[in-house]
Parts: structure tokens; C-alpha cells; sequence
């Protein structure tokens, strides 16, 4: 074991360029920070010693302390108080001697100063990295030799032809004579787990420590207690390649964020760049829909009979006594406004839609197998099951009579979670109610034209003020619910964490759009007969032109605003303030410290700068944010036909802002194995079936597809659409209006009869205000609508995922092939097996005439068991 030592007057160890040990060519993989601060019993040890270490063989008397002292026993895990610093040390060295007995090769610097943070910085070297690999059976090629493109362009001048034609051979050698770039084009890709985080995981515990102290997770435990910091690789050369913004038209180098991150976030951003993809087609044709509606509004019928003044249609009051009568030519602009996204076209969109997200969940399921071939994932076990860090080792399953209040508080706290939600979508229903009624006191006519767009807008306003801070909390609530839970494995924990956010988030997220959708103005009531809410608070009702308009920009504005807010402020405005806070923080401290001049003016290397960054939390954020975008685009696309063009849009900037934040605003995070992206998919897939009802409903009851058509092939006397307003608007006698509801004063006089928007059957009949055979005949083609288009469009979808293989065909060639390859190199292997077992037995038998060979079945038996 080498090992160096500087005394307390030699200077701290020179650091090589880059992110690479004293010497300048082993290269940092790793880093452990942790907080020290040295005793006065201490101090002067602890300063004078900085050690490098190649991690050849444990030596005892290097790394350990002469006298360690003994912890308290009974210290639960997490609570890093009850741990002295000279534990923490002892627990520290203890680990790092278990990380070098495994062949890795560890550097620190001295500890100048009474206390900071110390870094460790760890390398793997190149036999222990192949025995990693070994274990975990990466393949290689079987042949030596690669056939490589012919080299073209600037690449010719760059790296001559006689380094490219060569036979290659997994040794030492190699990753010593050329540089990282020329081994990322020769030597196959070993996954970049393959590194020091599986050294960190599973290495067993110091053995001083006590029982109750659970080590079982390696570094997370030694992490959780306090002895450590934190725990990250470095990060290393991408941000020009990735996350620069010339490169955003450009497809994402996903081989590079496989080998830098790990394929989990290389599966993420994978799936992104498919997702994205496959939204050009529907952004085109909702936008095609959109210059439909525009080129088609003004030979609209039911738009032109709104906007003409001599139909002279008096329309019944939207509040009680303070509003007063309107004409129905006042809303113009809002129903050529509505026809734009509710035309002839919108259904036809709708069923494409629909058959849309069949085809891109089964073109995901194509694309994420041809990663797991080419990242090698197919034949990927299934990683051992590890504890989860809020697990306590002691924990046992309950009967359900034996469940107590803790047990149980999961289920409550959701409940309570969805009652503040509803409560909060009830609270912006009484504002608009309120200033509805408040707003239209005002005497003047042009302010009370615009009080309802006025009370829509900042109603929804609020409705995305709450929607972004209830996100924010029910994250929160999400991760306590879990972790009551106790979960026993980081993959149960994950995917509980991931149905109880989405639970909540998306209610709250579409818990207004759900109630303007399918309930404003369902429980209005007709004049006279009005429903109120305490017996004060008259139920809101739909514009003339449908609730349609406003379920539209309430869908715009939400997602909208969700997208800019959280992308620019809380993944760019609020990581920069935390980080120029950090900054400030650090120069004020470092003020204070009675540090060497020399040390202060010393520039800060990688590990320093990327300590000061924020850790990595997760995918669950990034893919959160998509899965809630997904349901915008694809749930209620029948109302806005432009939804996935803003959502290519924003993905298209959230790409590279995701991007520059991996590679510049957090920490590089540990890299993860994963075979696909796990429960995602089925979020996606629940989604995707889920939005063929509310669809469905939508142009059923929401919009006026259903009535116009009716109206069209049934009740019209030229089969045209003239006649169509008359046709939907009934008649209310102002004179059975109750008391105090009239309105007072008002500016139309000799009014007797009103319009409102229903089917009923006018005063004059024998059931005054009764629904009307037409609306029976409406509601009766809305059922049948909702119920053909559900199956037609399940059955589209379920033809399409029939169609289309899950495996490429090529890809299945492909691995055919290779099949073949292994098969015939077992084959040689054999026959050179047997070749040399025969010359030997040969050999043997002219001295040795009792000498038995092996038998040349058993050799095909084992090939045929290592294929089967």
C-alpha cells in the first residue's frame, strides 16, 4: 500500500488539473464531503495528516485510529446529535478502509482549519471497474475486432485512420494509452453504474457499531446519521453538447446522458424527446382546426343570428334585483370566440386524439425496447431489494383489528386533502357569485357589459394561484403520508410517493376545470325558479354561447401559467437565489474563519463548486410535470384543440431547461439501472383511456355539437341552421319573477317577456317551465353520442396497439442475429475445448493406460443448458 503523508510544515497536497488526484492522471469518480471540527486533543493530529491511498492492499495502522471510542448504545438512526465528532471520525475511517479493502483508491486534503467541510476523493481503477462489470455480467462484443465508419470531415485531420483499424482487447493497456475519447469509440459502453456508488451501498458496517444503529444501506445510513455530508460524482463535460440553446433543434445525444447520468435519467429524457416528437402531429391539426374556425366564423349561422340586432333578443337577468336585462347581441365576441374552438372539425379532432395516444404509447413501447438493446436492459435482473432508509429494522405487519391512529392517519389525510380542495374550488365559486352581483351595481353600461369576462378572468386567476401553492403543499403531504408507511424498499417507497402525489396533484390541478366542464349551470334552475346556496347566494350559469368558451380559457390560463410559473421560477429563478444565497452565506462565513491567506485566495476546485449545488431529488418533479401536461393535452383536447401546440412549445424550452439545470444547478446524481420507466407508463396508459370519457362528455355536454346538429337533421325546416338561436332559447314571463328578484332599477322599459339559454316549455303552456320534448330528444342523442364515440374510439385504440408490434422487426432480426453469433462462438469454443482435451488425453494415455477423458456430451449438454 503506498501511502503519502504531509507533515505539519510541508503544504497541502497539490491538486491535479482538472478533476483528478495529486498526480494529474487518476481521475475523481467520486466524492465524500463531511463536517469536521477538530477538539484540542485532536487538533494537532488531525491537521497534520494528509493521506493518498491506491487501494492495493489494507493496511490497519494507516487509516485507523489507536484508540477508538466506544458510541452510546441505543443511537437511532437519524439523529446525528447524539453522535460526537471523534465518532463520526472513527465511523468515517472505518468505512473508507472497507472502500479500500474493495480495491478503491481514496485522497483527502488536510484539515486546515478548526472546522469546514472536508472531501474525500475516491477513483476506481481499471481492474477493479472490470470485476465490477463481471459480476454484474455487461456484455462485451465476443469478436476483437470493430468495423468502423470510414472517417470524413474535420475527423480525418483530427484522428488519424491508423488509430481507428486495429484489434481491440478489453486490457489495461488500452485505458492507459488513450484518453476517455478515444475509449468511448473503442471499448463497448460499460454502464456508468458500474462505478464507486455500488461499493458505497452494499459495504457492510463498521463492526464497533451498535445494533441499533442500521447500516444496512451503506452510505445512505452513514448519510442519514450524519457522518457524512453528502455523497456525489463529479460533474464532467456536457453542458455544450446538451444544454446549449444552439443545439435545441438538434436531437439529444441520449448515449452521452446514458454514460453521464445512468439510464434511468437517460430513459427520462428519452421518453421526453419521443413525447415531444409526437406532439408535432396533433399541434398541426389543432391548429389547422383553429384557422378553421377563423376562416369559417363568418358564415356561421348561430354566430351571425348572436351579433344581429334586429332579432332583438331581450335576454333574462344573471343576478337578482342589481342586474338587469341584456341584449343577447352583446356577447358577440365571445360566441365567434367560442366557435373558433367549437366547430365542425373539434370532433374529428377529439377521435384523433384519442387514436394519438394509443399510437404514442405503443411507439414509447418500440423506441424504449430498442434502448433496452442497445443499453443492454433486456436481460437486466432486478437490482436486490434494498431497505429504505425510513424502515425501522424492528417493524412487523399488523393484523388490520390492531391498526392505530398513525396506521390509519394516510387515509384521513388524503380525505382532508380533497376537502381542501374542493373547499377551495367552492370558495372561487362564491367569488364570482359575490362580485357578479357587486361589480353590476356599477351605473355605468360599458362596465357592466365586461363585469362577466371580468369576473371569469380573475376568477381564474385565483383558481391558478391556489392550484401553484396546493401543489407545492400536497408534494409535502405526499412524502410524510409515505413515509408513515415505512415501506420496506426504495421501489415501494418510490411508488407509493408516486400514486399519492399524483392523487393529489392532478385533483387539485383539474378539480376546476372539472367543475366548469360538467357543473356550472347544470343546478341553475330556470327565472323564477332560481337555486340558491344558503339561501343568499344564487347558482352561477353559463354564458349564452355555452360554458365552453370558459372552460377554454380556464384550460389556457391554468396550463399556461403552471408551465411558465414553474418553469421559470421554480426551476430557474429559485435554484439561482438559493445558490447566490449559498454564495453569500459561504464569503460571510469565510469571513469569520481565521484561515490562511494562501488557502483563501487558492481557486475552488470541482468538488468544491459542485457541493455548493443543490442535491438531486428526483425524477418524480420532471416527470410529474409532464404527466399533468399529458392530461391538459389529451383530457379535455375537445375544448382546446391548441393545448398540444403550447405543450410542444413549452417542452421544446423545458428540454434544455431541464438540461442546464442537471448539468449546472444540481449535484450529478448516482446512476441508476432501470429497465423502463416503471409506473409511469401506467399513469400515462390510465390517463390516455380516461381521457376518451371526459372527451366524449365534453362535446356531448359541454359543447353545442350535439343541439346544432339535432337541430340541423330534426327541427329544422330548410335542414339548414338557420333558426337555431330562436330554436335553443326559451321564454320566461317577467311577471313570475319572485319577490325582490326583478330587476330595479332598470333601463329597458315594457319588458314582458325574457330569453334564457334551456329547453323548456314556455308560460303559455299547460306545464309552464317544464322540460321540453326537445330537450328529451337532446339528452337522449348526448347518451347515445357519449356511448358510440367511447367504443369507437377504445376500438380504434385497441386496433392500433394490435397492429403495431411492441419489438421492431428490425430489432428482432437484430437479436436474432446475435443469438446466432453466440451460438456459434460457444460452438468454437467447444470444439477448441474438446481439440485441446483429446491431444492431452492422447498424451496421457501413451504413459498413463488407466486414464479416463471426459465425455463429449457433456460438453453439449452444458452449451445447450447456457443457451436454454
Amino acid at each position: 500500500l503506498v501511502m503519502v503523508f504531509s507533515v505539519c510544515s510541508e503544504p497541502s497536497i497539490e491538486l491535479g488539473k482538472g478533476a483528478f488526484f495529486a498526480d494529474g492522471q487518476r481521475k475523481v469518480d467520486y466524492i465524500l464531503c463531511y463536517h469536521y471540527k477538530k477538539r484540542r486533543s485532536s487538533q494537532q493530529r488531525l491537521s497534520c495528516t494528509s493521506v493518498a491511498s491506491n487501494g492495493s492492499i489494507p493496511v490497519n495502522n494507516v487509516l485507523r485510529r489507536d484508540t477508538q471510542p466506544e458510541l452510546e448504545t441505543g443511537i437511532p438512526e437519524g439523529e446525528e446529535s447524539r453522535l460526537s465528532e471523534e465518532e463520526k471520525a472513527v465511523m468515517r475511517e472505518e468505512f473508507e478502509f472497507g472502500l479500500m479493502e474493495q480495491g478503491l483508491q481514496l485522497e483527502r486534503d488536510k484539515e486546515s482549519k478548526s472546522q469546514g467541510i472536508g472531501f474525500i476523493r475516491l477513483h476506481v481503477p481499471w481492474t477493479t471497474l472490470s470485476r465490477e462489470a463481471e459480476l454484474q455480467k455487461i456484455k462485451v462484443p465476443i469478436k476483437k475486432s470493430y468495423e468502423l465508419r470510414q472517417p470524413q470531415g474535420i475527423s480525418v485531420c483530427l484522428i488519424p485512420p491508423s488509430l481507428l483499424l486495429f484489434p481491440i482487447s478489453l486490457c489495461p493497456a488500452i485505458h492507459l494509452s488513450f484518453s476517455s475519447l478515444f475509449l468511448s469509440l473503442l471499448l463497448p459502453p460499460i454502464p456508468p453504474s458500474i462505478s464507486v456508488n455500488p461499493f458505497l451501498l452494499w459495504l457492510s458496517c463498521p463492526s464497533f457499531l451498535p445494533s441499533s444503529v442500521s447500516c444496512s444501506s451503506g452510505i445512505s445510513s452513514l448519510l442519514s446519521t450524519g457522518v457524512y455530508n453528502s455523497a456525489f460524482p463529479l460533474h464532467d463535460l456536457l453542458y455544450e453538447e446538451w444544454a446549449n440553446y444552439g443545439v435545441m433543434f438538434k436531437y439529444q445525444p441520449l448515449d452521452l446522458i446514458r454514460k453521464y447520468f445512468g439510464e434511468a435519467i437517460g430513459l427520462y429524457f428519452a421518453w421526453m424527446g419521443v413525447y415531444t416528437r409526437m406532439l408535432v402531429p396533433p399541434s398541426v391539426l389543432g391548429l389547422a382546426v383553429f384557422i378553421y374556425g377563423i376562416l369559417t366564423v363568418d358564415t356561421n349561422v348561430p354566430s351571425q343570428e348572436t351579433c344581429n340586432d334586429s332579432l332583438n333578443f331581450t335576454m333574462c337577468p344573471l343576478c337578482d334585483a342589481v342586474c338587469d336585462y341584456w341584449k343577447l347581441s352583446s356577447v358577440c365576441s365571445l360566441t365567434r370566440a367560442s366557435y373558433l374552438f367549437d366547430n365542425g372539425a373539434t370532433t374529428l379532432f377529439a377521435i384523433f386524439m384519442s387514436l394519438w395516444a394509443a399510437f404514442f404509447l405503443e411507439h414509447w413501447k418500440r423506441r424504449q425496447m430498442c434502448l433496452k438493446h442497445a443499453w443492454d436492459l433486456i436481460s437486466l435482473e432486478d437490482e436486490e431489494v434494498r431497505t429504505h432508509k425510513h424502515t425501522h429494522t424492528n417493524s412487523h405487519m399488523m393484523e388490520p383489528d390492531s391498526l392505530t391512529l398513525e396506521d390509519q392517519l394516510p387515509g384521513y389525510m388524503i380525505n382532508v386533502s380533497m376537502g381542501v380542495t374542493f373547499s377551495a374550488v367552492f370558495g372561487v365559486i362564491l367569488y364570482r357569485i359575490t362580485m357578479l352581483s357587486i361589480w353590476s351595481m356599477d351605473p355605468d353600461p360599458k362596465a357592466k357589459s365586461s363585469v362577466r369576462m371580468t369576473v371569469t378572468t380573475t376568477a381564474i386567476i385565483i383558481n391558478l394561484l391556489v392550484v401553484l401553492i396546493l401543489d407545492e403543499i400536497y408534494g409535502a403531504i405526499a412524502v410524510w403520508l409515505t413515509e408513515l408507511e415505512i415501506p420496506k424498499t426504495e421501489v415501494e417507497f418510490e411508488e407509493r410517493l408516486i400514486l399519492k402525489s399524483f392523487l393529489l396533484k392532478s385533483m387539485n390541478t383539474f378539480a376546476p376545470v372539472f367543475y366548469v366542464a360538467f357543473f356550472k349551470g347544470r343546478f341553475a334552475g330556470p327565472p323564477g325558479d332560481y337555486v340558491y346556496l344558503f339561501g343568499h347566494f344564487r347558482m352561477e350559469e353559463c354564458a349564452p354561447p355555452g360554458c365552453l368558451i370558459e372552460l377554454c380559457i380556464q384550460l389556457s390560463m391554468i396550463m399556461l401559467g403552471k408551465q411558465l410559473i414553474q418553469n421559470n421560477v421554480f426551476e430557474i429563478v429559485i435554484p439561482k437565489l438559493k445558490k447566490m444565497y449559498r454564495a453569500y452565506k459561504e464569503q460571510d462565513k469565510g469571513k469569520e474563519d481565521d484561515e490562511d491567506e494562501a488557502e483563501t485566495k487558492r481557486p475552488k476546485q470541482q468538488w468544491q463548486k459542485d457541493f455548493s449545488l443543490d442535491p438531486f431529488e428526483g425524477l418524480s418533479p420532471e416527470y410529474m410535470e409532464m404527466i399533468i401536461q399529458y392530461g391538459f393535452v389529451t383530457i379535455f383536447v375537445a375544448s382546446f384543440p391548441l393545448a398540444p401546440l403550447f405543450a410542444l412549445l413549452n417542452n421544446v424550452i423545458e428540454i434544455r431547461l431541464d438540461a442546464a439545470k442537471f448539468t449546472t444547478e444540481i449535484r450529478r446524481p448516482d446512476a441508476m439501472r432501470r429497465k423502463d420507466i416503471g409506473i409511469w407508463f401506467n399513469l400515462l396508459s390510465g390517463i390516455s383511456k380516461f381521457s376518451v370519457i371526459t372527451n366524449a362528455f365534453v362535446i356531448s355536454f359541454t359543447s353545442d355539437f350535439i343541439p346544432r346538429t339535432l337541430y340541423q337533421y330534426m327541427y329544422s325546416p330548410t335542414g339548414s341552421m338557420e333558426g337555431f338561436t330562436e330554436h335553443s332559447l326559451s321564454y320566461f314571463n317577467v311577471s313570475n319573477f319572485q319577490p325582490g328578484s326583478s330587476p330595479s332599477p332598470t333601463l329597458f322599459t315594457e319588458v314582458k317577456i325574457c330569453r334564457y339559454k334551456d329547453y323548456r316549455d314556455p308560460p303559455w303552456s299547460i306545464q309552464p317551465y317544464s322540460f321540453s320534448k326537445e330537450y328529451w330528444s337532446v339528452m337522449a342523442a348526448r347518451l347515445a353520442f357519449v356511448i358510440f364515440f367511447q367504443n369507437l374510439a377504445m376500438f380504434l385504440s385497441m386496433l392500433v396497439a394490435w397492429l403495431i408490434p411492441d419489438i421492431p422487426r428490425s430489432l428482432r432480426e437484430q437479436i436474432r442475429k446475435e443469438n446466432m453469433l453466440l451460438m456459434e462462438f460457444l460452438l468454437q469454443d467447444e470444439q477448441e475445448a474438446l481439440t485441446i482435451g483429446k491431444s492431452n488425453c492422447w498424451k496421457e494415455g501413451n504413459t498413463n493406460t488407466h486414464t479416463i477423458c471426459a465425455c463429449p456430451e457433456m460438453f453439449y449438454d452444458l452449451q445447450c443448458q447456457i443457451l436454454h
